[in-house]
């Protein structure tokens, strides 16, 4: 998963300053979105631009509580199906109402076995609309997590998809594209202008947004830049106003500027490394990472602290941990790791009769933040143990539908746990075998029974208590097996000029157009 906008805040002023002249704003991003169709990719960062044009049934608030959007109230009945009253008046950017059809559309659309959302609402079953303004939602567990796995749920127009036929998702994967990769038609605070791919995607506000507007921004200008000293020569000179993904080797430079101001903070996103787990490697030659021996010395070969150091200066947090402290389901006692060890990495590797072992390491130049230098840096610790790694470097939309096709021997990963905030959403679309909703992104084809029963259990368990326990004991089957290496919380920083006077940084990666603050 990419981090590119992952904050995606869009810019909005206090209620006080609507008397002020409309702005626009100019947002700088290292690279730019994946879609416009918000089915087409479980992409943090595609979701969360998209937040600006699209909306779902319910929404986080400012405290991570989930407050009303376009259901205005919602019902558990008899533990098997949520009733959602729907919001009366909302109107879609092309004028049309919105009723229960076009949440049965749109539900129907992201639970599509060909969607690659399906994922993030493993308990979903179907959906039915009950009047105009009331649907119901099967669920085959009655744990609330569902309204958190729904936040990402956008709602489509039913007569715009069916006019336009694209009633199923795209798939950036697998490069199918579709009407809905290019347009758009949302009932969210900004409406789409016009997109040129990798050059600008412009938004303006919606005047007949049915929320509070609480901004005076008129258009959002959102400019993929991927080289970072560009990107900051444009913020410094003035050309854009914000830059997210600032690098960090600049951040000192950019704080000393008086006309620049930074925010940042550790993410939810824990970064890891992976493997192919499948009986061959795209090769065809025997996997050896399926010995578990190969997999310790991987890990026993990275030395974290110094990859912060020297790589991350400093600003990630180290981890033994797949998911971050925030997150529901963290166990302190799980995030540990020893020191990196070369020659007891060597000497595992020596008995599993793997000396030097070489793969190809998979990774991308423009997802996690400094990648394409921490990738080195792990590349060149695990040739001090024995091994004898090939980088594959190429950018996201090169290297992720490799990743997402099985293609590749040890590939990055990073995950916020969004949208659930809770160890469930990594359990159950990462860890857990693919099977129906779940192992989405299970990327290596991993599959340990003991892990999935307890990740169903967990699904099952109404007592949020409960839940976390089972969590926490498939999370350690993780960690003994080592079916991922966790290496750290990744900074992020975000650059603005004076003309931004506040942005709130929020390490959810949600969308805050209703929270920021422009100046005049």
């Amino acid at each position: 998963m990419s981090i590119v906008t992952k904050l995606a805040a869009t810019l909005a002023l206090s209620v006080s300053a609507f008397a002020a002249q409309a702005e626009t704003v100019k947002w700088a991003s290292r690279a730019d979105i994946y879609s416009l169709d918000p089915n087409s990719i479980p992409s943090t960062s595609n979701l969360a631009f998209l937040n600006h044009i699209y909306e779902g049934l319910v929404r986080y608030d400012k405290t991570f509580g989930l407050e009303p959007a376009l259901a205005t109230e919602w019902e558990l009945i008899d533990n098997k199906f949520w009733r959602f009253k729907l919001r009366e008046g909302v109107k879609f950017h092309d004028g049309a109402d919105f009723t229960a059809d076009d949440v049965v559309a749109s539900f129907n659309r992201a639970g599509d076995e060909s969607s690659p959302l399906k994922g993030n609402m493993p308990l979903y079953e179907g959906v039915r609309k009950i009047d105009d303004h009331t649907v119901e939602i099967d669920v085959s567990s009655p744990s609330s997590l569902f309204l958190n796995d729904i936040t990402n749920i956008f709602i489509f127009d039913a007569g715009w998809l069916k006019d336009n036929n694209t009633e199923t998702p795209t798939r950036y994967d697998e490069g199918v594209e579709g009407f809905a990769t290019s347009n758009t038609n949302g009932t969210g605070p900004f409406k789409l202008e016009s997109r040129k791919p990798d050059s600008m995607t412009v938004l303006t506000v919606n005047e007949g947004w049915w929320d509070e507007r609480k901004h005076n921004v008129d258009r959002l200008e959102f400019i993929p830049i991927t080289s970072a000293a560009t990107r900051v020569a444009a913020l410094l000179s003035g050309e854009v106003d914000l830059i997210d993904s600032a690098p960090i080797q600049d951040l000192d430079r950019l704080k000393a500027d008086p006309n620049i101001k930074v925010n940042a903070l550790t993410e939810l996103r824990t970064v890891f490394v992976a493997f192919n787990r499948r009986e061959k490697l795209p090769s065809g030659a025997e996997n050896p990472f399926n010995d578990i021996r190969v997999r310790q010395a991987f890990e026993l070969a990275i030395d974290r602290d110094m990859i912060n150091q020297r790589v991350m200066r400093g600003l990630a947090r180290p981890s033994g941990s797949l998911i971050a402290p925030d997150i529901a389901g963290y166990s302190a006692e799980l995030d540990t790791y020893q020191p990196a060890d070369a020659e007891k990495a060597r000497a595992l590797l020596a008995e599993a009769g793997q000396e030097g072992l070489a793969f190809t390491y998979t990774c991308n130049n423009d997802e996690s933040i400094n990648e394409e230098d921490w990738c080195q840096a792990v590349a060149n610790l695990l040739s001090r143990a024995g091994f004898q790694p090939s980088i594959d470097m190429g950018p996201r939309a090169v290297q992720s539908p490799k990743r997402s096709k099985g293609e590749t021997e040890v590939f990055n990963l990073s995950w916020a746990n969004e949208p659930t905030l809770d160890a469930f959403s990594l359990l159950s679309q990462v860890l857990a075998t693919k099977e129906d909703t779940y192992g989405v992104s299970n990327y290596g084809g991993w599959s340990v029974p003991a892990l999935d029963e307890l990740v169903r259990q967990a699904a099952d368990a109404t007592d949020p208590a409960e839940r976390l326990k089972l969590e926490g004991e498939a999370l350690k089957i993780a960690k003994d097996e080592v079916l991922a290496i966790p290496l750290h919380q990744q900074p992020i920083a975000w650059a603005t000029t004076q003309k931004i006077e506040s942005l709130d940084l929020r390490a959810d990666n949600k969308p805050r157009h209703w929270f920021t603050v422009v100046g005049k």
